[in-house]
């Protein structure tokens, strides 16, 4: 087979959602039907291939993103199970980076829910083609149309039904494929492998011709031949509109749109026909841009094993003690032994291993080439979002976008032996996980992690216990706070001190003033170089950078500040660039204080879904917590509240909600922005 073939017949997808929507179940009878794995694996009993680690089984919640490979209709399908809990967003993250299309599995119950709408942002800001599976169309409550009219209403985008249930809620038994017209019934003794195409039963046929009637004018509004032989009244049948909804896909103007329910084994085979049929393969996507180092002169890497190697490091996995390097390779090929260019770090590395990964299995493989999602060993220097490429032509590619923690946590190790085996542990966790990292307070001792929530913490603090046999005390969780300032203020320093037997001089005054909230901080330098040699304006900066580290109330960074440099005073043979970073973080730290400093705390996005007689205590205990109610909207007989709440005030929720409702409430919150922090 051709290189060329072989990449049309690849399929890079991820499978992202909400907590609970079923992506793993899903993954799991993705699996099982090409003959993957050979028994279903359940995740609420800890059977999940995918969900290996002991956690993920105990939880049943997918903590860390997992890679297989499978094999349909003659397509190889690299498959990213993804998790759905926010403290994990930058799994998804990093998974969409180097993903080409995904699945995006709905709750026929719960529908559009902020996770997924979260998700799904994420997966648009990489311009990743989607196709939609409603899943749990058996649960009470289930309603396809439904979901259909959210995502079109919430995401902007088409939504192109393929399917309409057969039967709903517990009596749900199928599907009706609209493109060629059949009932698809799943064998309940074949564990749902085997399924059979029949003619329609009568009373869903009048339901079945509209909706294709539908489903067609949608697919023919975008395509003038189509909509020619629509309006002729001519039958249009699946082998020409399959093209038109993959062109649609892959234009990110539509979303194909399944249903099934994974756990009682219907609909999936349906599903990896459309991933065949409708997401792109590599060579569908756009080439890779990266630009020259040093330089911002653009380089396209077109998908062929033709051209040099080139890939990106997306995730890393220590695997006791020794380090896996997940990659996408967009370009080239490589094998073991090869030498490569880590160009993000400007080092030279040898590939030791090749592995395919089947969840934390792997198989050795000699080669690899473009199109492919594998883990190197051999990598020392690697971390995430990191380019890679053969030396003969480095290429810096886009990394990968990272996010701040907003929670932290004492930690330290029970007996003084285990001290320096602590922060080794952490050493590594940081270097598999970019959201988590951890510092030792010099002032009080103390080991500091932080991370993305509070389950993000606990896991971590469990992961030191089990893997690397660290047992810990921890601290109460802490919220990490930013400074800021509320006025505009002045100061100038003089920094005049004799080190190491030589006179140190410099002098720098400057300017300060608030920025809006979120807008970061700016340093404006106002200096021309015949006041002040040019050699000591970056010392400048980067003091005033230093200083920006640490606030004047509590020590946290301070953001949305702008800074301008308005005077110096530099004196021949003793001003040096110690001196001037010096003085203007001295010069920066007096105004800073003058300037009405303030705190800034996280501010949580929090929807509560409740039945309809909680509502009150719902919005009450909102209003405790010093929060603000921004919406509150009906679905079906579920209450939706969606309100922004300080973080520090949302320790401990889950357990109030559900003593307040009779356990029948339930909650989701990702970050929304810093601001004033709540008085007592």
């Amino acid at each position: 087979m051709t290189h060329w073939k072989r990449l049309k017949n690849y399929r890079n997808i991820g499978i992202i959602a909400h907590i609970d929507a079923g992506k793993t179940t899903v993954t799991e009878r993705i699996l099982f039907y090409t003959g993957r794995s050979y028994k279903l694996g359940e995740v609420h009993d800890g059977t999940a291939v995918m969900d290996w680690m002991e956690q993920e089984q105990e939880r049943g919640i997918t903590i860390t993103s997992a890679v297989t490979t499978c094999h349909w209709r003659d397509h190889e399908i690299h498959l990213i199970d993804t998790p759905g809990h926010v403290d994990f967003t930058i799994e998804v993250e990093r998974s969409l980076r180097v993903l080409d299309g995904v699945v995006a599995v709905f709750c026929g119950v719960g529908g559009v829910e902020p996770q997924s709408e979260t998700v799904w942002h994420q997966a648009d800001k990489y311009h990743v083609p989607k196709i939609a599976f409603v899943n749990k169309m058996d649960r009470i409550g289930a309603d396809f149309n439904n979901v259909v009219r959210q995502l079109a209403d919430k995401f902007k985008v088409i939504p192109l039904p393929l399917q309409i249930p057969v039967g709903q809620e517990s009596e749900f038994r199928g599907v009706v494929d609209l493109l060629d017209m059949k009932q698809l019934v799943w064998l309940e003794e074949t564990l749902g492998a085997r399924y059979e195409a029949r003619e329609i039963e009568p009373e869903l046929l009048d339901q079945a011709v509209e909706a294709r009637d539908g489903l067609v004018a949608k697919i023919a509004e975008s395509d003038e031949g189509l909509m020619d032989r629509y309006l002729a009244g001519e039958h249009i049948g699946s082998t020409d509109l399959i093209p038109a909804i993959r062109k649609l896909t892959l234009e990110l103007r539509a979303v194909p749109m399944l249903c099934g329910s994974a756990l009682r084994n219907k609909g999936v085979q349906p599903l990896l026909d459309a991933i065949v049929d409708f997401l792109p393969s590599p060579l569908d996507v756009p080439a890779v841009e990266g630009v020259l180092p040093g330089t911002e002169q653009l380089v396209r890497i077109e998908s062929s094993e033709k051209e040099p190697f080139a890939a990106l490091a997306f995730k890393i996995f220590m695997d006791q003690g020794r380090k896996l390097t997940y990659v996408r390779v967009y370009s080239g090929r490589l094998q073991v032994g090869s030498d490569i260019l880590n160009v993000s770090k400007g080092v030279r590395e040898k590939v030791s291993r090749i592995f395919e990964m089947h969840a934390n299995k792997r198989d050795r493989v000699e080669k690899t080439g473009a199109g492919n999602i594998v883990a190197l060993m051999g990598l020392k220097s690697a971390a995430t979002g990191d380019s890679l490429c053969d030396p003969v032509r480095p290429v810096l590619l886009e990394a990968i976008d990272v996010y701040e923690p907003v929670i932290s946590m004492a930690v330290e190790a029970q007996t003084r032996a285990d001290q320096e085996k602590l922060l080794e542990s952490l050493a590594r966790l940081s270097e598999e996980d970019p959201t988590f990292r951890f510092q030792e307070n010099p002032d009080t001792g103390q080991t500091i992690i932080s991370g993305m929530g509070e389950l993000h913490l606990e896991i971590v603090r469990t992961r030191l216990e089990r893997e690397y046999h660290v047992p810990v005390n921890a601290g109460k969780p802490q919220v990490v706070f930013r400074e800021t300032v509320h006025e505009e203020a002045g100061a100038q320093a003089v920094f005049d001190r004799e080190i190491a037997g030589s006179r140190q001089y410099a002098m720098v005054a400057l300017k300060i003033r608030p920025l809006p909230r979120g807008k970061g901080n700016v340093v404006i330098n106002r200096l021309k170089d015949e006041k002040i040699p040019g050699i000591f304006l970056p010392a400048m900066e980067e003091g005033v950078r230093d200083a920006l580290s640490s606030g004047p109330i509590l020590g946290y960074p301070m953001v949305d500040i702008e800074t301008e440099i308005l005077g110096g005073e530099y004196q021949e043979n003793v001003s040096s660039e110690l001196a001037f970073r010096v003085a203007a973080s001295m010069a920066f730290k007096k105004a800073s204080e003058e300037a009405s400093p303030g705190l800034l705390e996280p501010y949580m996005s929090v929807e509560v879904l409740t039945p309809e007689e909680f509502l009150g205590e719902v919005l009450g205990d909102v209003n405790l917590r010093k929060g603000r109610v921004e919406s509150i909207s009906a679905r079906k007989a579920i209450q939706v509240v969606k309100a922004v709440v300080p973080l520090s005030r949302m320790f401990g929720y889950s357990t109030a909600l559900r003593s307040a409702t009779q356990g029948r409430a339930t909650f989701t919150m990702h970050f929304s922005h810093y601001d004033l922090a709540s008085t007592p």
